[in-house]
């Protein structure tokens, strides 16, 4: 990279969803964080996420176009609950906000990938951490 520039030049040969990245993102949330829907009734617990979107293009094509977000931003995999069930999300940064809450969340997979509920958000098991 030039030292003299803020412009990162990736290699041709490099992965796609390399190429695809921004230079620089920033995730508005961390692993064990708990969010709610910006526009649907969910809400959930960060177990991952992703730089840029990463999932199928039939998976993105379902979205309604009206509301389907940019891929070019973080999309956070999900431990989530509505009023029904528990599932797993895949979501868009720009359709997320921070539950203030403080409640926990109901999901038979966290005990798998968290240890314990501290002030308002979930710590990750050790044995999942980088």
């Amino acid at each position: 990279m030039d030292t003299h520039s803020d412009i990162a030049v990736r290699p041709s040969n490099a992965p796609e969803a390399l190429l695809a990245a921004p230079s620089i993102v920033h995730a508005r949330f961390s692993v064990g964080d708990i969010v709610r829907h910006r526009l649907l009734d969910f809400r959930g617990v960060v177990f991952d996420i992703d730089p840029v979107f990463a999932n199928t293009e039939e998976w993105y094509q379902a979205i309604p176009e009206t509301i389907r977000p940019a891929k070019d931003q973080p999309f956070y995999h999900l431990l989530a609950e509505n009023a029904e069930s528990s599932y797993v999300a895949y979501v868009s940064q720009q359709n997320l906000v921070a539950d203030h809450s403080e409640e926990p969340v109901e999901h038979p997979a966290l005990e798998g990938l968290f240890d314990g509920f501290t002030e308002g958000r979930y710590t990750l098991r050790r044995e999942h951490r980088h």
